[in-house]
């Protein structure tokens, strides 16, 4: 009986084939990814040009973020003190409203225009002395319809702004000529806005000759008046008192307007009464008076209630009277 040879699993033949399996796959791999090193290396270059733009972008959008965050608490800073301010001008306006209220009730009380600038005749020099020695009956500094008249010389401070122009002039040129018919005759006149600059230029620190010629002739320029303005009277106020305050004189300021734009009232009043001080004999030389018109309908109401709070105080520090017209 025939022996069959045993075979080895293991044996030469059987490990070559697998080798040169094994060498394939690899040149196989080789040949297949030849090119992958060289696009992984592009794929980093480009990775890293990216992160780096990106970084870029991150740094600016922080610098942005910062810039506007500041910008943020600014804006907030600002809001908070635009609110603080607006208390304080509701509080300043609910004060005001409260003082022109009382100063509306006063005056409607004893003083309109209507019924109260009536006629009245004043006499100069000799004859008011006489006329004094003769009305013993009647108090010193009696007044006609709440304005005294016993002075000799009238100034007045008109304001000319465009509230003043577009609602009330043809009112005020009325009230001008009104109050000029309460003094027949007197020594001088003169005529200022609000802001002290002369009707009749080239005449300060000189009275203008009262005539009839004269009188129609403020009325003729006041219509056509193309005089600046501020809407504050404190300065015209100011250069008439400091220009022709004169102890030996008996002077009337009259103030027509609308609005007070300027700053402290208290400052205005101080100001007035440094400037208008007492005569030996203890009294004012110059009476100051207003005319408060109302506010337009263009205008703030805050303005016109600043107006007649402060003229009815300067008016009662000044020995005179504040008319407040309501239409």
């Amino acid at each position: 009986m025939r022996r069959r040879r045993q075979v080895e699993v293991f044996s030469l033949s059987f490990l070559d084939c697998i080798c040169c399996g094994f060498g394939a796959i690899i040149l196989l791999l080789v040949l297949t990814e030849v090119n992958q090193p060289v696009e992984l290396e592009r794929s980093r270059k480009n990775l890293n040009g990216e992160l780096r733009n990106l970084t870029t972008q991150l740094y600016a959008i922080r610098g942005d973020t910062d810039a506007l965050n500041r910008e943020l608490q600014g804006s907030r800073q600002t809001l908070e003190r635009e609110r603080h301010k607006l208390a304080r001008l509701s509080g300043d306006l609910t004060n005001m409203r409260g003082q022109y209220a009382s100063s509306r009730q006063d005056a409607s009380s004893s003083n309109t225009v209507e019924g109260q600038l009536v006629s009245a005749y004043q006499k100069l020099s000799a004859q008011m002395r006489r006329l004094l020695k003769q009305s013993a009956k009647r108090p010193a500094g009696a007044a006609i319809g709440g304005l005294p008249v016993d002075s000799e010389y009238v100034i007045f401070v008109v304001d000319t702004s465009d509230s003043m122009t577009n609602n009330h002039w043809d009112v005020n040129l009325a009230i001008i000529d009104e109050i000029l018919s309460l003094y027949p005759h007197v020594l001088g006149m003169q005529v200022i806005n609000d802001q002290g600059s002369y009707m009749f230029e080239n005449t300060k620190g000189q009275w203008l000759t009262d005539s009839k010629e004269e009188r129609a002739e403020i009325h003729k320029r006041a219509r056509y008046w193309p005089a600046f303005s501020l809407s504050n009277p404190v300065p015209g106020m100011q250069e008439a008192i400091r220009t022709y305050w004169a102890a030996d004189k008996r002077i009337s300021l009259f103030v027509l307007g609308d609005e007070f734009t300027g700053g402290s009232i208290q400052a205005a009043l101080d100001s007035i009464s440094a400037l208008n001080k007492p005569a030996p004999d203890g009294r004012r030389p110059v009476r100051i008076h207003a005319i408060g018109f109302p506010e337009g309908a263009d205008m703030s109401p805050l303005t016109n209630i600043r107006f007649s709070a402060l003229m009815r105080l300067i008016c009662e520090q000044n020995n005179g009277t504040f008319v407040g017209l309501n239409q």
